[in-house]
């Protein structure tokens, strides 16, 4: 079982700026997207706090978030990366099983990941993750470099309350599908 310390599961500033856009998105009316808990049991407790300080995941994660776009099932996983060159060992396999299944079912299944040194956002299409997660399989670099991505999906904060208006890319993306 992994274990897990406070520093862990605090929240990060991506997780709540993807969660104020999902609560834009939300009430107007354009998606329903909820974060998916994980699932932990407490071990040790700070008694003053009230904090969890010490815990085990139930089970593996799948996906960070789920829901619906004007009738269109969506999951997505949030990541950050500090460098140009993202690890894929950041990325899980049976995240990737997940997202391929949950495809199957005609749903879309993606990464936004904030390069945060450029302070740029990418949406990453299964697709497109497959291709580098393919190529690891085979031997191939463990990783993909910001050059290697596609321009079309990269994008910038947002205005207006919406802090990573994730919907035009995912629209570039659906376009593309057919």
């Amino acid at each position: 079982m992994a274990t897990w310390n406070s520093r862990g599961l605090r929240g990060s500033a991506l997780e709540e700026l993807i969660n104020r856009t999902n609560e834009m998105y939300a009430a107007n009316s354009l998606a329903l997207i909820q974060k998916v808990p994980t699932p932990i049991t407490p071990i040790n407790i700070d008694k003053q706090t009230r904090h969890i300080t010490l815990a085990y995941f139930d089970q593996k994660s799948t996906v960070d978030y789920i829901g619906v776009v004007q009738g269109i099932p969506v999951c997505f996983d949030a990541k950050e990366c500090h460098t140009d060159t993202f690890p894929l060992q950041n990325i899980h396999k049976h995240q990737v099983e997940f997202m391929k299944q949950f495809e199957e079912q005609q749903g879309v299944a993606f990464f936004l990941i904030h390069y945060t040194k450029r302070d740029v956002f990418y949406y990453l299409t299964l697709r497109q993750l497959l291709t580098f997660w393919n190529r690891m399989e085979s031997g191939g670099r463990k990783s993909f470099r910001f050059e290697e991505l596609s321009e079309e999906f990269f994008f910038q904060m947002g205005k207006n309350g919406v802090f990573v208006p994730y919907l035009q890319p995912l629209q570039t993306d659906l376009d593309a599908r057919g």
